[in-house]
């Protein structure tokens, strides 16, 4: 543990600034993906169609809410919300990371939710087709065929297991009516299986499964300086089975100077407030949406 431990990439995600939002109840992580290519040959980059672009842009956002007693809450933050990011005025989310990284990107969440992060997690396309095929592959249940030739996705509907770079195509893909919104309720979801499949018998009591998992987590996942293994050994846990899941909510779409937006209000500074006070999500907040993942 403590050998995997030192071989973790850290980043100061969670630095102090002035005016940060004191600590909230539970325990909040902030859970970031990008379209990192770091480490992908090129014959890795055909297979997973994930192109060509260099550097980092991140299109999902989570924020993992892990209460003292309940169930744990998981929480996608739409890429377009138009938020105040420190030092820029209102901009979609996603420009946080664009253009300040991991730390201007926790400085924002915090500022607009009041909720303070305690723990930081990054992983790009490099290395996530990795981390499912070292457990065997996610069992996944389609309720319809997905096809989308920019994500490499050709899935038949029905109950099957996803290797990868299937993974990554199911994950990446925006190939629906409602675009991201219906994407970040398939990434919930497979977020959920992949951490109960790792916590399974069959992964943790099989060195050939649990070895390669926790080597590809720790090659694969960036965390904040002072996280370790075991605080992404609990994130697991918590968010195997059944976690509360849901997308923020907005009161609407608006063209700004990002393009079309969606717009914050009352309800999504209610449904934070809930989260700030460590309290339950009211019925009417949680919104996880249909997606195409059973």
């Amino acid at each position: 543990m403590f050998y995997y431990d030192t071989k973790l990439h850290r980043v100061d995600a969670l630095a102090d600034y002035p005016g940060r939002v004191a600590d909230t109840p539970g325990t909040n992580w902030l859970i970031v993906g990008t379209d990192s290519r770091a480490d992908l040959t090129q014959a890795d980059r055909d297979k997973l169609a994930t192109g060509d672009a260099d550097g980092a842009r991140t299109d999902t956002i989570m924020l993992a809410h892990l209460p003292t007693t309940g169930k744990a809450v998981l929480v996608s933050i739409p890429r377009d919300l138009y938020v105040p990011i420190p030092g820029m005025g209102s901009h979609k989310i996603n420009s946080a990371f664009n253009n300040g990284g991991p730390n201007l990107l926790v400085q924002t969440v915090e500022g607009f939710t009041g909720v303070h992060i305690d723990h930081y997690a990054e992983i790009g396309f490099g290395g996530f087709d990795s981390l499912v095929d070292s457990v065997g592959g996610v069992e996944m249940c389609l309720d319809r065929p997905l096809r989308d030739p920019k994500a490499g996705l050709r899935l038949k509907a029905g109950c099957q297991k996803l290797d990868g770079a299937q993974a990554l195509g199911l994950v990446r893909t925006r190939a629906f009516p409602n675009a991201d919104l219906e994407r970040v309720v398939n990434q919930r979801k497979f977020l959920s299986a992949l951490m109960s499949r790792a916590t399974s018998p069959s992964v943790l009591l099989n060195p050939f499964r649990l070895f390669p998992f926790v080597g590809g987590a720790v090659d694969a996942v960036t965390v904040a300086e002072g996280d370790h293994l075991w605080h992404l050994a609990w994130l697991a846990w918590k968010l195997r089975g059944n976690p509360v899941t849901t997308t923020a909510p907005a009161d609407g779409d608006q063209v700004t100077a990002d393009g079309d937006s969606l717009i914050p209000g009352d309800s999504t500074s209610a449904f934070f407030g809930y989260l700030a006070r460590g309290e339950d999500l009211p019925d009417e907040l949680v919104r996880s949406g249909p997606g195409a993942v059973s």
